[in-house]
């Protein structure tokens, strides 16, 4: 697979998959993103066997083969048995220069902070971006803790240059906040996937996120 690497500095939207929120299954989850411009999809999936998740990669790979970034969370064996462009790993995920060895220099690894440490670490190590999460208080993931706030993004921002996704209670009223505060692309689950219109959510809010960073690259 061609290394998207260099698609990282376009970042904007940043969606995930959950097929326990999907109305209309991730397969159609991930086309709609894709047609409103997304230019990453994280896979993620915690309840299936891994025949299952293979089969689902596999398949999520074909939408995103034309310029869109295809990560998967956790699973470094799935990512590589289904060549896709990276992991995204969790603090208590494998470690980072073991994913490293495994999947190689032109992989994309992304690595979930919660603090500027753990920013610095991971740039350290390697991470091609970081997630930081949670910005606000969320349902999605019982055990992301409370919300960070706002001040966390542009601390960390100031510590490191690879780009940062924020993660956590992110939605359309909020999300022009969190880009303003210095986040480079957002991740929201629950907001998007409990919409009826997966591909007009992500839209808005990429249409959001790029009025926020014309201004602050052209002011």
């Amino acid at each position: 697979m061609t290394n998207k690497k260099t698609n990282l500095e376009l970042l904007d939207f940043y969606f995930i998959t959950d097929s326990r929120l999907s109305k209309k299954g991730i397969f159609v989850d991930v086309k709609e993103a894709i047609d409103a411009g997304c230019r990453i999809v994280q896979y993620r999936e915690k309840n299936k066997c891994t025949k299952d998740m293979l089969q689902e990669a596999f398949r999520i790979k074909e939408l995103c083969s034309n310029n869109s970034i295809f990560v998967i969370n956790d699973r470094v064996d799935v990512a590589l048995g289904v060549d896709a462009d990276g992991v995204h790993l969790g603090q208590d995920d494998m470690d980072l220069a073991i994913a490293r060895n495994l999947l190689g220099t032109d992989k994309i690894i992304g690595l979930t902070v919660h603090n500027a440490a753990q920013a610095r670490e991971a740039e350290l190590q390697g991470a091609d971006y970081v997630g930081l999460s949670p910005i606000f208080n969320t349902s999605t993931k019982m055990d992301s803790g409370s919300g960070i706030g706002l001040e966390r993004i542009s601390g960390v921002k100031q510590e490191i240059k690879i780009p940062v996704v924020a993660i956590g209670g992110i939605n359309v009223d909020n999300c022009e906040s969190v880009i303003k505060a210095g986040a480079d692309s957002i991740v929201s689950i629950s907001a998007v996937l409990s919409s009826d219109d997966v591909k007009k959510e992500v839209k808005n809010m990429r249409n959001i996120i790029m009025a926020v960073k014309e201004e602050r690259y052209n002011p």
